[in-house]
């Protein structure tokens, strides 16, 4: 009886993770029609058209290497891994050092923060009202402390990141599939996807935070003790550099419930055990930074959120299609108390409410934050100058060839979405699924930008990397008879 309920909930989670891939395919065809098709019809359809080729041929070289040696298995992602970081580097090369957004203030607030300066000057600036990102200063604080003020310290670290981030992408994928070219596919296409690794010319918490995450759902896929009780410390340390814990967090704990205490036919629930000794480690390590944070001076409130409602403010305003809009930023005076702000956002979020039910605004600005989030330009590359230093033909070119990337990882993904429903899949790959599921739902809701989805694109590209597979045994299979 478990074994069945555990099998229709299976396939319930693979319909939404196949109707949810289907929908971002519909929602890319869409923007990329509108805004390259239209635009300059003749270079999209060359430039796709290359991507496409480059993509095909290159993946099929990988899937035709054989994949019985050991050591040639470790060459080939030796040089996957070598590869990517010499691009990566020259990339570095090609923009600006200039940090923008969010990502200033970090790096501005760094030597500040350790001179002994306050970090905020009322109770409603930066990091007082976020006072969760002052995780991540402190390990923007500890790099400065030890190579100094140059942002090369951080880049290079971020490109150290990525490569990483792209091994675990080839652990994971050999977790769930046990096929070494699956896990060389989802490297290639995950390293090749311009608009993933654009943003690491920037102080940015999503490279560490993501890595961190992959190795915490390594972690409990190995099923000890002791790498239960390490996945717990790498889940608190990957929420302290980007808060996205709690979803994270949501996604393992249904996993649980549904796979790791059902098994054989019958509920173990010492296994529910080993999560929870993750879980608890995970509340005293990230209790315990926020109290060390608080008792050091360097952020009395820890790493709390204090304005949690500013994420609806924007992720319900219809206008703006829940993305970050400067017309409502001015709607407030940012100098208020925290208290009156709130009472104002609150206010503002009624408002959002009423409009959309008054409109039967709902479904519209849900489809459009989806694609924003999901189907869109990830807008990395404007964040970080490129244009400042390129001509705008350049700029745009670039810009185009990163969006491929996205274009790529859509297509493939949809494709494995599906082939997941031929192959009954390893129950570890529902790990991958629920926390990305999970994500976006709760995106739905708040605030959406393009550059929101990179923590998620390796579970996207492992997927895509069984697409991709799944075309190369096909084109296998047409040329084998034609040969014949």
């Amino acid at each position: 009886m478990l074994s069945k309920f555990q099998g229709i909930i299976s396939k319930i989670v693979l319909t939404c993770l196949a109707i949810f891939t289907t929908v971002v395919l519909v929602q890319m065809g869409h923007f990329f029609t509108i805004n390259y098709l239209q635009v300059e019809p003749v270079l999209a359809v060359l430039v796709f058209l290359c991507a496409i080729i480059f993509v095909g041929a290159g993946g099929y070289c990988l899937y035709r290497i054989r994949d019985n040696d050991a050591n040639l298995n470790r060459l080939i992602l030796i040089s996957l891994l070598l590869i990517f970081a010499v691009v990566a580097l020259v990339w570095l090369k090609l923009v600006p050092q200039t940090q923008v957004s969010d990502f200033k203030a970090f790096w501005r607030m760094a030597p500040k923060a350790l001179d002994g300066k306050a970090i905020y000057q009322y109770d409603n600036d930066y990091f007082a009202k976020w006072a969760y990102q002052t995780g991540f200063l402190v390990y923007v604080m500890t790099v400065v402390k030890i190579f100094g003020h140059n942002i090369i310290a951080i880049q290079l670290l971020n490109v150290l990141y990525q490569v990483l981030i792209l091994l675990m992408s080839y652990i994971l994928a050999m977790q769930l599939f046990n096929k070494v070219k699956i896990a060389r596919l989802s490297v290639f296409i995950l390293m090749i996807d311009l608009d993933w690794f654009a943003l690491n010319s920037q102080a940015d918490n999503q490279y560490l935070g993501m890595l961190l995450f992959l190795v915490t759902f390594y972690l409990i896929m190995k099923d000890k003790y002791w790498t239960y009780s390490l996945a717990g410390v790498t889940l608190a340390l990957g929420s302290i550099i980007r808060p996205i814990g709690p979803v994270v967090i949501a996604g393992i704990v249904v996993y649980a419930l549904l796979y790791m205490a059902i098994q054989n036919n019958q509920f173990h629930w010492k296994n529910l055990g080993k999560l929870l000794v993750t879980l608890i480690i995970y509340q005293v390590l990230f209790s315990s930074a926020g109290m060390a944070i608080k008792s050091s001076g360097l952020n009395s409130y820890g790493l709390t959120n204090r304005d949690s409602e500013w994420k609806f403010v924007v992720g319900l305003d219809a206008n703006s299609n829940g993305s970050y809009d400067q017309g409502m930023v001015n709607r407030f005076n940012l100098k208020d108390s925290r208290a009156k702000m709130s009472r104002q956002e609150h206010q503002i979020i009624r408002e959002n409410i009423q409009n959309l039910n008054a409109n039967h605004g709902w479904l519209k600005l849900l489809w459009n934050k989806n694609e924003t989030l999901w189907a869109g330009r990830a807008i990395t590359i404007d964040f970080t100058g490129f244009e400042t230093r390129h001509s705008l033909r350049v700029s745009n070119f670039v810009k185009l060839l990163g969006y491929l990337g996205t274009v790529v990882l859509i297509i493939l993904s949809w494709i494995g979405s599906l082939r997941l429903f031929k192959d009954k899949p390893n129950v570890k790959t529902f790990l991958l699924v629920l926390p990305l599921m999970a994500y976006a739902v709760v995106q739905l809701l708040i605030e959406v930008q393009g550059r929101y989805r990179l923590e998620f694109l390796p579970i996207i590209a492992i997927i895509g990397g069984l697409g991709l597979f799944t075309i190369c045994e096909w084109i296998r299979s047409k040329w084998g008879k034609m040969n014949v």
